[in-house]
């Protein structure tokens, strides 16, 4: 699940996702008058919960506003189907020290075992 057709278009430029998509057309922001019903939440969960899916991936910016609806969405989905997120982190090539003490945070938070 992504925003809208750009985040599409970067997740399909790593080619490592082959499933499909669903655009919301925005995210949640009560500060802009942007609620949950101006956006394809209820399409979604409709989707899910009349197909066969086995995992929704909410691929949502890392803002206050995307947490949020990432929040909002996986609350729906969860009865449904399994629900992830990507991780956030640093960018390849970044300097700690010139990182931020979220994304710093986050990068903790999304650790992984090394192989």
């Amino acid at each position: 699940m992504v925003a809208d057709s750009r985040d599409l278009l970067a997740l399909e430029r790593t080619r490592e996702f082959s499933g499909r998509y669903h655009v919301l057309g925005g995210l949640i922001s009560p500060m802009d008058g942007i609620g949950p019903d101006l956006l394809q939440i209820s399409s979604l969960v409709k989707r899910v919960a009349d197909d066969d899916v086995e995992e929704v991936i909410l691929a949502l910016t890392p803002s206050v506003e995307g947490d949020t609806t990432s929040l909002y969405v996986a609350r729906l989905l969860k009865p449904f189907t399994k629900v992830s997120r990507i991780a956030y982190g640093l960018p390849v090539g970044s300097e700690l020290e010139y990182a931020d003490d979220v994304t710093l945070s986050r990068a903790l938070e999304g650790r992984r075992d090394v192989d």
